[in-house]
């Protein structure tokens, strides 16, 4: 009996580090995302866009494969500072693709697909302001604001489904403010400021 819990006992650190060198190291590394998304929220809430982008990044950089949905949020994440980072085509063109992830998923909870649409929608919005500003021709920016009405109008009825006031009003605001722009004379938007986000 002895020898038996002896025998017991010595294999108590071969399990120990076979936990270590194998599941373990999983839990490291979402340790290590997490120390990382906790600097990444700091600079969201000082407002420091570029760390923030930088360390979301390095989140999403250090996250497995298999943890698709954190993934994508942190995708999410990535694109939010890259358009308050002045970044707004690339952050547009990552949305759109995130989009269409989420939009083949079924199992992508509302919420989050929410969110995801709302980015883009914003991200249209901006974009169509900076293409008229260039100078474009209509038919290059009335897609984008025709796309952003489409969002804004679908996420109103969602939170009008929802029974959600306040994203509700929000969102109506959002859409005036999408055919606003799309009906806006160039002399007129040129002489407004540059919406902030």
């Amino acid at each position: 009996m002895r020898i038996l819990l002896l025998m017991l006992w010595l294999l108590v650190p071969v399990g120990a580090l076979a936990y270590h060198f194998g599941p373990g190291q999983a839990h490291l590394q979402m340790d290590s995302v997490a120390a990382v998304l906790k600097s990444a929220r700091a600079d969201v809430a000082a407002e420091r866009w570029g760390a923030a982008q930088a360390a979301f990044e390095q989140a999403l950089s250090q996250t497995p494969e298999t943890e698709t949905r954190l993934r994508q949020e942190l995708r999410l994440e990535v694109c939010k500072a890259q358009m308050l980072n002045r970044q707004l085509p690339s952050a547009h063109d990552s949305l759109v693709g995130l989009m269409e992830e989420v939009n083949a998923d079924p199992s992508t909870p509302e919420k989050f697909a929410q969110e995801v649409r709302a980015a883009l929608a914003s991200s249209q919005y901006y974009l169509t302001w900076l293409l008229r500003l260039e100078g474009q021709p209509r038919e290059r920016w009335e897609p984008e604001i025709e796309a952003a009405r489409q969002n804004y109008t679908l996420l109103a009825k969602q939170a009008a489904a929802n029974g959600d006031s306040g994203s509700l009003k929000l969102r109506k605001e959002d859409l005036e403010s999408a055919v606003r722009l799309a009906r806006m004379d160039l002399g007129e938007l040129q002489g407004l400021p540059l919406p902030s986000q």
